[in-house]
């Protein structure tokens, strides 16, 4: 049966009377807009004029009477409204309005559907719900967006200044500028963002200038971070609501409620905070830094975390805000080092002065400023470290800046030590049996890697080197290494700090005296099944290669027959094992125990440690009474200096062996000695110190500075081998990177090593160029 037709006029009428029953819903003349028949009946008739055959389709007809019921209710009824108010007023009303208007959208463009889906698809036109949002904005929005503006800045404005503002109103108002553009920002940015945005920069502008000149910088910051969280909580960020007791609230479907905890879109959160930064922080950033009694110099030495910790996090939001902060930092540990090495160096030379008036046991007792300078190094590195990992959050640059304040003082020279010789006593003191504090295991292991992280700081890494290997040979040798466990940390971590080439030497110490012990085990062995060969005295030989251990003086004296017939016995045993290596007799290394009987008439035995050159003086006195210096000399076949030395330990130091003629302080070559019968001490073991040899230091910088030109030219070698040609700036520049994980090569140095490499004809100058340098293969 063919379907009745629908007349365009009278199918209108009864839209429009659904319509009209809707708008007085709207308008609160009536309690509901429509029943469920009555919506289905005005969606059929809809569908029916729309799927009608021609010429009775009125697709066209009802897309343009849907856009006027539109036009016609917000002319007639919603702008008048609007109006009649003003302000918070308006903003009420315009809000209650367009969420009238979006509830009709919504129902019209569902009963108007099928337009939707062929009429507006085939001919390309405005989709329904866009068709009523757009007669919303041509009629209202078009006209009231300044009044609308305006009303919400004052509303910022308000709470800005303290009040309480409906924040909610302000939110769904923005809304409007949001949905109104149909899914475009530029409403939204054009007409409200941009005037918000001159709003914030002036108001903040002003409240700047008056801080800045009233408040010291914490209070200053205090008040910046305050105004940027507000301005951030003003942005419309989604939070979870809690509820009693730390639970979320839920809603009836057991999902977390969520708000809004602010009105502004969010995509305005970067441009507002811009502007609040740039006010507040970029333009007065210098003058809070550098106020004279509350800025970043006055907190660092109060230690003001918490303030330095805000300073950051504010001057981190703004471009290269960091920078300056960080030459600060830098600058304020650099003078504090410097006015260390400086009180040291005055108490250095007091403590000099003092020492002539105080007894050994009070010098002895009383800790040297070069100790008392390493640990206030590493107090203060403990300082500024916990400073940059809690109040900078471990950034990279204030990392850098404490790395660069610590190299500009700990190249200076303290107590006329380098900073390098330094830290390889402070370790020194640390290992050594019967020195330093009583540290237990783990603190020793933390200071190791304190002391690691100072030598990062050091340029002269292969002084440190140098100086350590003497040391930690002493302490091999001399068996005064506390514990072997912590020798053994303390290279891994110079391993890992350094590199393997660094700890080679050291490694190999320890490694080749492990060794040599062995080798004394099986050499009493020997004996043990060879009692005929038993020498006169007992004998303990470490046997050390050579390339591994910093080079001795080496003296070929005389010894006492009973030490020579040792000394025998052991080389016939070595060359069992090996014929290809050759022993080299270190007697300065040498340590002996004597026995012996003072007194009157020699009733007390003494129990003697000293060394090998000191015995061996010694032994002379068992067959003569007396001896002159030159007798002596001749005898051991030493040189005058280190005769000087081992008599004068044995008569001009605290125990007096031997009695010297005449008597005195020091050791003349005229001068007669003979053995202290009457020696007497209340200690039955004692031992007695030789003198160290003058000038240990000069040799030792002697050493570093050899090697340093070998390690220069293999590394010019290394680089021209691999460029072939380079200039001399570049070459310059990639010699110094290469050794600078060891120590700072001088540019004169390099310039003079350049010139002996050309003179060996290892490079050559270019003819056309001389800046340009060739190598010869």
């Amino acid at each position: 049966m063919d379907r009745e037709i629908i007349e365009l006029q009278p199918g209108w009428e009864k839209c429009r009377m659904y319509i009209n029953k809707l708008i007085a819903f709207l308008e609160k003349e009536t309690e509901s807009a429509f029943t469920s028949e009555e919506y289905m009946s005005f969606y059929t008739i809809v569908y029916n004029m729309c799927t009608q055959k021609n010429p009775y389709d009125f697709s066209q007809e009802l897309y343009q009477r849907y856009r006027d019921s539109f036009t016609g209710y917000i002319s007639e009824r919603v702008a008048p409204a609007l109006q009649e108010k003003n302000g918070e007023a308006m903003l009420h009303e315009l809000t209650m309005r367009w969420e009238n208007h979006k509830l009709m959208v919504r129902l019209l463009s569902r009963i108007f559907k099928y337009l939707d889906r062929y009429y507006v698809s085939r001919y390309n036109l405005d989709y329904l719900n866009d068709v009523g949002l757009m007669c919303f904005r041509d009629i209202v929005y078009e006209y009231m967006k300044p009044t609308m503006k305006n009303a919400v800045l004052s509303m910022v404005l308000k709470e800005r200044e303290g009040e309480q503002i409906d924040r909610q109103l302000v939110k769904t108002v923005l809304e409007i500028f949001v949905e109104i553009g149909l899914g475009n920002m530029k409403n939204y940015e054009e007409d409200f963002e941009k005037y918000i945005l001159e709003e914030t920069s002036l108001h903040y502008r002003t409240k700047a200038s008056e801080w800045i000149e009233d408040d010291s910088c914490p209070a200053y910051m205090i008040k910046a971070e305050k105004c940027l969280e507000l301005e951030k909580d003003r942005v419309n960020q989604q939070q979870q609501v809690e509820g009693a007791g730390g639970a979320s609230a839920k809603d009836a479907d057991g999902a977390s409620k969520q708000v809004n905890s602010g009105y502004f879109h969010h995509t305005t959160e970067s441009r507002l905070l811009d502007c609040v930064e740039d006010e507040l922080l970029a333009k007065y950033e210098m003058q809070l830094l550098e106020k004279e009694n509350s800025g970043c110099v006055a907190l660092l030495r109060e230690d003001k975390k918490e303030d330095l910790a805000r300073m950051y996090r504010l001057f981190s939001r703004i471009p290269k805000g960091k920078e300056p902060v960080a030459k600060m930092l830098s600058k304020h540990i650099e003078s504090e080092g410097m006015a260390m090495v400086k009180e040291c160096n005055e108490r250095a030379e007091q403590a000099k002065a003092e020492a002539l008036t105080k007894s050994k046991k009070e010098r002895r007792n009383q800790e040297s400023q070069e100790t008392v300078f390493v640990k206030r190094l590493i107090k203060l590195h403990d300082k500024y470290l916990l400073y940059v990992q809690e109040c900078f959050d471990n950034d990279a640059l204030f990392h850098k800046a404490l790395k660069e304040a610590f190299e500009n003082f700990c190249h200076k020279q303290v107590a006329n030590c380098a900073c390098s010789e330094l830290l390889a006593s402070f370790c020194d003191n640390l290992l050594k049996k019967g020195s330093g504090e009583k540290l237990s295991g783990d603190a020793i292991e933390e200071t190791f890697e304190k002391i690691c992280k100072l030598l990062a700081y050091i340029s002269d890494k292969d002084m440190y080197a140098e100086f350590y290997r003497k040391k930690l040979s002493k302490r091999l040798l001399f068996d005064r290494s506390a514990n072997e466990d912590h020798e053994r940390s303390m290279l891994a971590r110079l391993k890992q700090q350094c590199g393997p080439q660094f700890t080679s030497k050291m490694e190999g110490m320890l490694t080749d005296l492990q060794v040599a012990k062995d080798n004394q085990g099986r050499f009493e062995q020997h004996l043990e099944k060879n009692p005929e060969k038993k020498p006169p005295l007992d004998l303990s030989v470490l046997v050390l290669t050579q390339g591994f251990w910093p080079s001795y003086p080496v003296n070929t004296m005389i010894i006492p027959d009973e030490m020579e017939k040792g000394i025998e016995i052991f080389k016939e045993f070595y060359d069992l094992k090996t014929k290809h290596r050759k022993l080299t007799w270190v007697f300065t290394l040498g340590v002996c125990h004597l026995s012996g009987r003072f007194g009157s008439p020699r009733e007390k035995k003494y129990n003697f440690q000293m060394n090998t050159m000191q015995a061996a003086v010694m032994m002379l006195f068992n067959s003569e009474e007396k001896l002159s210096f030159g007798e002596v000399r001749d005898r051991l076949k030493l040189d005058d200096a280190d005769v000087i030395r081992l008599l004068h330990s044995l008569s001009c130091a605290k125990y007096k062996l031997l009695l010297k003629n005449p008597p005195g302080k020091t050791v003349s070559k005229t001068d007669i000695f003979e053995l202290n019968t009457k020696f007497q001490d209340k200690m039955a073991r004692i031992r007695i110190p030789l003198p160290p040899v003058e000038q240990e230091k000069k040799k030792v910088a002697e050493i570093v500075h050899a090697d340093r030109r070998y390690q220069i030219d293999a590394a010019i070698v290394r680089i021209m081998k691999a460029r072939k040609v380079l200039k001399h700036s570049e070459l310059m520049t990639e010699t110094v990177t290469q050794l600078s994980s060891s120590f700072k090569p001088d540019v004169k140095t390099i310039k003079k090593r350049i010139m002996d490499l050309i003179e060996r004809d290892f490079l050559e100058r270019d003819k056309n160029d001389p800046q340009l340098f060739r190598y010869l293969a």
